[in-house]
Order: structure tokens, then sequence, then C-alpha cells
């Protein structure tokens, strides 16, 4: 007994050594160096096997002075108009007080001072449980999950508590005031545990708000609305475009709407549908139809997955006649089918074809194989000719 004991005793030092070292080890070891400035040791390499062409957005000059930032840069922004504005407001997770994995809070702690952004222990179900604590004392909670892959440990919390606060005490308090932020998807070579797309599954939970930008001027005025709206936010942030997106984005706070989908550009043959990074893929989609089948595309970035803008979409489906939905999750289950159910109730009779969806596998996520497992412009190209010929 004597000697199991030791040898566990041996396991569980050798564990906690490893937890004190998990922000630089297996949760991101490889990613920091896939996003190291343009120039650095790797940054060519990411840049070549990039699935997708960034597009900016024009400048917007509505909301004053702009500033050109990367998508990291304007979630600090946004963090930063935060903490300003709103006395109440805090900020905290894994590493988040020397700027976190990703340089988003950088330069935080230092200006505002320790105990508004603060570490945490490695819990995910603790900072949750936390923020919910937090918020129901009224103040703001921003939460950080250092990558989305590790936010099911917190499951719980979000699905059974932090959503049914409202309701379950007939709105006598609630958490409206936290909001849950966290990296998502594909990266280039994150592999299973750093390169998920979770947002399905709290689309199927009542009392949370899922959003998910695709660029920097999005980020920042989608963020803000989350932090402000009512009701408790999961903010999921494409982790490739931190840095490979850049644009210019206003220097001073602007919130966007949540549950607006927007329709980027205009089209009369074909409605094709993403968020986040698959945006970029699908506007490449609509340059290829354009130019190879005289097909005009029309581009919708849903933004808010719950609650999702189903008035937008099925407008252009019943001018469109056809519609194709594209997200890196797996296909079985993903928040395409939600869309295409709706959509089959609500314009059947638009329809011209059988809706497509042009997902990821039903397969974890891999390594070496991302570039086969993702649904990159040729398979919904693909997609979109066989819809077109149907």
């Amino acid at each position: 007994m004597a000697a199991v004991a030791s040898r566990t005793a041996g396991l569980l030092r050798l564990r906690a050594a490893g937890a004190e070292r998990r922000w630089c080890g297996p949760r991101c070891a490889g990613l920091v160096q896939g996003f190291l400035p343009p120039g650095g040791e790797g940054a060519a390499q990411k840049r070549r096997v990039a699935h997708f062409t960034f597009q900016p957005d024009p400048e917007s000059l509505q909301y004053g002075q702009t500033q050109k930032m990367n998508l990291f840069q304007s979630i600090t922004s946004a963090l930063d108009n935060s903490l300003a504005k709103d006395p109440t407001a805090v900020i905290f997770g894994e590493d988040v007080a020397f700027g976190g994995v990703f340089r988003c809070t950088v330069g935080l702690r230092d200006k505002y001072g320790k105990d508004r952004v603060f570490n945490t222990p490695l819990c995910e179900q603790g900072i949750v449980g936390f923020g919910i604590g937090i918020a129901v004392t009224g103040a703001t909670a921003i939460a950080e999950i250092q990558f989305a892959d590790y936010i099911f440990p917190a499951f719980d919390q979000i699905v059974n508590e932090a959503a049914k606060y409202r309701y379950r005490s007939g709105d006598l308090f609630n958490c409206g005031s936290l909001t849950i932020r966290a990296p998502w998807g594909c990266v280039g070579h994150g592999a299973l545990y750093h390169s998920q797309s979770p947002e399905a599954f709290f689309a199927h939970c009542p009392g949370i708000k899922v959003v998910i930008p695709r660029s920097p001027f999005q980020a920042k005025g989608l963020l803000l609305s989350c932090i402000e709206d009512k009701n408790p936010c999961i903010f999921f942030e494409p982790k490739i475009l931190y840095r490979a997106a850049v644009e210019q984005v206003p220097v001073e706070p602007y919130k966007i709407p949540l549950s607006q989908a927007e329709v980027i550009q205009e089209g009369s043959d074909v409605t094709l549908v993403a968020w986040g990074t698959q945006v970029h893929v699908i506007r490449e989609v609509a340059s290829m139809a354009r130019e190879k089948l005289g097909v005009s595309c029309e581009i919708i970035d849903l933004r808010t997955i719950v609650p999702w803008d189903v008035d937008t979409v099925c407008k252009s489906v019943v001018k469109t006649g056809r519609l194709l939905i594209s997200h890196e999750a797996p296909l079985t289950g993903g928040f395409a089918s939600e869309i295409s159910s709706t959509v089959q109730e609500e314009c059947f009779l638009n329809l011209e074809a059988p809706i497509s969806r042009v997902c990821g596998y039903d397969t974890p996520f891999p390594h070496i194989f991302e570039p086969f497992y993702i649904p990159d412009k040729w398979k919904c190209y693909d997609a979109l000719r066989k819809m077109i010929n149907y």
C-alpha cells in the first residue's frame, strides 16, 4: 500500500506540475508560434496554408475616427472601452492578467489594476460559476475561456445555471451581465483540442445568446453589444482571424445589434449563409460562381447564432429559391440543420432545389488532414454547382 501511495503521490505531483504549465503546454503548444506577428518565424508558412482570403469591409466613418486593427486588437479595444465606461466591469480567466495567450487583454491590468483584470485557476467550471456570481450582484462579468474546446467543463454552469437564472426566479434576479469569450474554430494546426466549433451545443439552450464575428470591425461592435446585453452571452472569436484579419476600426465604442444578420452582397440565384471565418470562404465561392457559371449569389453573415435572424434568411431564399449553408462544425446536429429545417418549413414552395449543407465531417477534428476536413471553397463551389444544375 505504501508503494501504491508513493506512486500515486508522484503522479499527482507530475500532473500538478503539468497543470501549472498548461497555458504554454498542451493547450497552446504550437498555436502561439502560429500567431507570431507578420515576419516572425512561421508566419509566412501560416499564411500559405490559409484556406481563405480575408476581405475587409469598406471603412465606416459613422462612429468617428478609425484606426488600423487586427481582430485581437479590436477585442482589446472593446474590453478597454467597457472597463473605462463601467466601473463594475471585471475581466478574468486563465492568464488574462498578462494579456492572455492571444494577447487580447494585453495592457489592461496595468491600466485598470489587478482587482479588475485578474487570473483564475485552470478550472472552466469555476470561471463561469464565479462569473455568474459576479453578474448576480449586478456587476459586469467578462469571462475568458482560453479555447472554445475547453468550455465543456463549464457546460453545466452555462446551461443549468446562467441560462436559467432569470426564468427560475420569475425575473426576481438574473446574471444577464455575464459575457463569456472564447477563441473558436480551425487555425491550421490546432488538431483535436484547439480547432472545435461548439456553437450548436449552446444553440439548443434557451436563455443565452451566441455570437460569432467575421472581422475586427464586427468583433468590436458585437462584443460591446454582448457586454451590455441583458442576457448572458457567449462570444466566440475566430482565432485564425486574430492576426490574419486587418481593417479600419473605430476607436470610440459603438454597438452592432444582436440577432440581426447582415446581407453582405445581394444576389438573385443562390443564398449563401455562413458565420465567422466561413463568411470569407463563401465570398470567394460567390466570386467563382459569378466568373465560371454566371450565377448571382446573395451572401448573408448570420453573426448571431441564437436567437438567429429567421426573417432575413427566409426573405433572401424566397427571392433566390436556393440555399447553401456552410460551417466548420460537423454536419450532423450542426446549426446548419436548424436553419435548413426552418427554411424548408417557411419557404417550401419557393425552393428550386434541395437545401445544401457544406460542413465539417462527423469525425474528431484532425491535425495533418485539416485541409481535407474543412469545408473549403472547392467543396462549397461543387455543392453550389449541383444546386444550379438540379
